[in-house]
């Protein structure tokens, strides 16, 4: 009987399409979603996200899936994703599967907000490691071994077409591409520039600082967060506040969320802005979310940020102020944050 190692997930460096041109890169669409690792053996799936916590028990619809390796034990990378209306990959959509974990509420939203696993590595197949082989070696192994079904797919990728690839996912709405050098290794738990992620939208992981009470509709809630992310030296610098993209249902879970972290001090290693530290409520920085924004000023505060959801599946020290786009580096008309 096989017994599948446990792997980490190789991690996109930030990049733009001018960093990926020549012959020699795959270029594959980024998707909107969670990364998850499959682990198939014994008739089972088991999915562990990128901070390596069990995320199996929310999405039961993948579970087909172990049907879909011809027998053969296996370790698949790829992103749990939810499609919106339109056909679009949804973060906002794929929220409430991301936090639930009770079999009836689990069961209903299987339902009614369905997940479809995208597949594009393969780590281990039966008793060997593949990581060592390169890309196009491990594509097809992938595509030979996966027979894309009910709730799982195996996405075409492209060779040195980066710009018409970049530009047909702007029209399809999705979030960006990923370009990989074809001749390399899977690296394991690392972040490499062999994966270059280039993305329509500006959005970023961030910390939750602190928050500042709400007035009007808000009175009693959360008005805005204060956010902030690492820098390569491990400081936690304040990059701004979010008033904006929440429910009122979302508001009162980040308030529950919030309540028992509560803490005197700012965790910042740097000043607030007065108006923006009066009458905050400071919390230990551990809850993880995710903004998009309009650009980053000349000190690195994001402008217009907007809320997008909780990332329960990043640790704190993986909101990196190196994920955040410099002012001026934008490219084909949107920033590759």
């Amino acid at each position: 009987m096989v017994r599948l190692p446990a792997y980490s997930p190789m991690l996109a460096q930030l990049g733009t399409l001018s960093s990926v041109q020549g012959p020699g890169w795959a270029v594959e669409m980024k998707w909107d979603g969670v990364r998850a690792l499959a682990y198939v053996e014994d008739g089972a799936v088991r999915l562990l996200s990128r901070n390596n916590r069990d995320i199996t028990a929310a999405y039961p619809e993948l579970q087909l899936m172990a049907g879909a390796t011809g027998g053969h034990a296996a370790v698949i990378d790829g992103e749990v994703v939810a499609f919106d209306d339109a056909g679009r990959p949804s973060f906002e959509a794929l929220q409430p599967r991301m936090h639930q974990r009770h079999p009836a509420a689990v069961a209903r939203l299987a339902r009614t907000v369905p997940v479809t696993f995208m597949a594009f590595d393969i780590l281990h197949l039966d008793d060997g490691s593949t990581v060592s082989r390169p890309y196009t070696e491990r594509r097809e192994l992938l595509e030979g071994t996966l027979t894309p079904g009910y709730r799982w797919q195996v996405p075409v990728w492209f060779s040195g077409q980066a710009e018409r690839a970049f530009d047909s996912s702007r029209q399809l709405g999705l979030e960006g591409v990923v370009c990989k050098r074809m001749s390399s290794p899977y690296r394991p738990g690392r972040r490499s520039a062999e994966w270059t992620k280039v993305k329509n939208v500006s959005a970023v992981e961030v910390v939750i600082g602190g928050w500042k009470p709400g007035g009007g509709r808000r009175t009693g809630m959360i008005g805005s967060l204060l956010l902030g992310a690492y820098d390569p030296r491990g400081r936690l610098r304040y990059v701004g506040h979010v008033g904006t993209g929440f429910t009122q249902a979302v508001l009162r879970d980040l308030g529950e969320r919030l309540a028992p972290l509560e803490r005197g001090e700012p965790p910042f290693d740097e000043p607030v802005p007065r108006e923006h530290a009066r009458d905050a409520h400071w919390v230990e920085p551990r809850v993880v979310g995710e903004v998009q924004y309009a650009e980053v000023t000349g000190d690195g505060r994001l402008r217009h940020p907007s809320w997008r959801g909780l990332r329960p599946d990043r640790e704190p020290s993986e909101a990196s102020t190196e994920e955040i786009l410099p002012p001026g580096r934008h490219e084909g008309g949107a920033a590759a944050g």
